[in-house]
């Protein structure tokens, strides 16, 4: 008889032929293979005929393999029902050309069969499908497996609820769209004054006035009267004038932190400035050593306790004379902490004496990485190669909308991250935007919450700020703070955070 971890065995060999990018057609697996894998948490359902698959270890209604394999379920499920009769509404097409990193709660697809109908999808996500009396919108591009609208075509045809809702994505579009000289066609030939007066009106308002006198002029021979009417619901521009950006991603940095500073600026208190006596501020920073390893560990998951962290701190921590201290991931972790903490103090004692906040935790928060991850690689529990830098894989949040930048556009988000946080001038901007977007961005394969952790609290000390704990019993604030500001753009919530856990480090030392 075929033992049960046999048959699993099985099936899982199984899966891993029907599986495409986490997507599953129901009928690529037998009815014995499918429901032995529901029931042993390796597949979930999304709508009939479908599944994805999943990790048995993700905690029971975890969005994280739904919003992993999105992207790769739209395109298959609509190409296996219209082939390549579709195409994405101008607003999702806008929204894909600039890879926003935010899972859409529902995209509208416009098809040329079928009826006018809504698809729902897990965790309050959907499809919209409009049926076209008109047939398809031209011109197209298949990107990622999907047909889109061609992107001057697309800003062309987006309502003017596209620059309110998502002014960002739109100014990144319309900046890597080349200007009028990309967009005249559509407009000349459909004779579109209404969006001819909306693009030579956000062009104005980026400070493009090349961009917006040509679409007036050109129209004008045409036989068109143009008005131009800035669509942006906002003060000023989030990218500076005459750039095209090489990554949307890249460009998307650059926006968060030029759109988000000014919020922190109003919410966060005025820097003390550099504490005169720097031997008593790095005092203190040792102080809050093991309350800071204890809850920055901990809301990572690792079970971490006092006496593990004292017993590390003291030396008493041997692997090499210990088979149990060799083997146990928490005591690596807490090691490795410790080790990373002693490199960001001696950054911070830098950032004391003077150096620049920024040019020093560029160069240090690989020191930090390298050190907070030596002992579980040295133990040969992970692999050598982690320590050579960022992530060579995609990466998705547990329960998070926010998916950050592929391994491919790392290096130009990093040092557009860096490039901001070296020109911020006010030192809460620093410490907020720099926990926050280095966490946006997640470079490395693992630890991003814990080296946001101190680029905060280095860039804090460039202000005279104290060092501060964020508290394992106010993880789901901190985590939905954090989600605030990747999916909805509103920096606020976190600001106001991380204020009031500045301000209980102050009570509690």
């Amino acid at each position: 008889m075929t033992a049960p971890h046999e048959k699993l065995a099985d099936s899982l060999d199984a899966l891993q032929a029907a599986a495409s990018g986490g997507v599953v057609r129901a009928s690529a697996l037998s009815r014995t293979h499918r429901e032995r894998l529901l029931r042993n948490g390796f597949l979930q359902k999304v709508v009939k005929g479908w599944l994805i698959t999943t990790n048995p270890t993700d905690a029971d209604g975890s969005s994280t393999a739904w919003y992993a394999a999105y992207w790769a379920f739209v395109a298959k499920y609509l190409q296996e029902r219209f082939a390549n009769d579709y195409c994405l509404s101008p607003e999702a097409s806008v929204l894909r050309h600039v890879e926003s990193g935010t899972v859409p709660r529902q995209i509208v697809v416009i098809t040329i069969s079928g009826s006018n109908q809504v698809v729902q999808l897990p965790f309050t996500t959907s499809l919209l499908l409009h049926r076209s009396v008109d047939g398809l919108p031209e011109p197209r591009v298949q990107r990622d497996n999907l047909w889109l609208m061609d992107l001057p075509a697309a800003l062309c045809k987006v309502s003017p609820a596209l620059f309110q809702s998502f002014p960002d994505e739109a100014e990144i579009a319309l900046r890597m769209t080349g200007g009028a000289a990309a967009v005249l066609p559509w407009l000349l030939t459909e004779g579109a004054v209404a969006a001819a007066g909306r693009l030579s009106g956000a062009y104005g308002f980026l400070g493009e006035n090349t961009s917006r006198n040509r679409i007036i002029q050109a129209m004008s021979a045409a036989g068109f009267a143009v008005r131009p009417a800035n669509p942006f619901n906002r003060e000023a521009p989030a990218l500076p004038s005459g750039d095209r950006p090489r990554s949307p991603h890249a460009a998307r940095v650059t926006a968060l932190w030029n759109r988000m500073r000014r919020d922190v600026i109003a919410l966060f208190p005025e820097p003390p400035g550099l504490p005169s006596d720097a031997s008593d501020y790095l005092a203190k920073v040792d102080e809050r050593y093991a309350s800071d390893a204890y809850n920055s560990l901990s809301i990572e998951g690792y079970q971490v306790s006092p006496s593990l962290i004292a017993r590390v701190r003291e030396g008493m921590w041997d692997p090499s004379r210990s088979p149990a201290d060799l083997r146990t991931r928490d005591a690596l972790a807490a090691r490795g902490y410790f080790q990373a903490f002693g490199a960001v103090k001696d950054s911070v004692a830098s950032i004391l004496s003077g150096a620049p906040a920024g040019d020093t935790v560029e160069r240090d928060h690989t020191s930090w990485f390298q050190e907070m991850f030596a002992p579980p690689v040295q133990a040969g529990i992970l692999p050598a190669a982690l320590l050579a830098g960022y992530r060579s894989t995609p990466v998705f949040l547990r329960g998070s909308r926010h998916v950050p930048a592929p391994p491919s556009a790392l290096l130009d988000c990093m040092e557009a991250f860096f490039a901001s946080l070296k020109a911020e001038e006010h030192p809460a901007v620093r410490a907020v935007l720099g926990h926050f977007v280095f966490v946006y961005v997640h470079p490395y394969p693992d630890g991003n919450g814990r080296i946001g952790r101190f680029l905060m609290n280095a860039l804090l000390a460039s202000g005279g700020y104290p060092w501060t704990v964020i508290r394992l019993a106010r993880r789901q604030p901190y985590m939905d703070a954090l989600e605030s500001a990747s999916v909805d753009g509103d920096i606020r919530p976190f600001t106001l955070f991380l204020r009031e856990e500045m301000e209980a480090s102050l009570d509690a030392a």
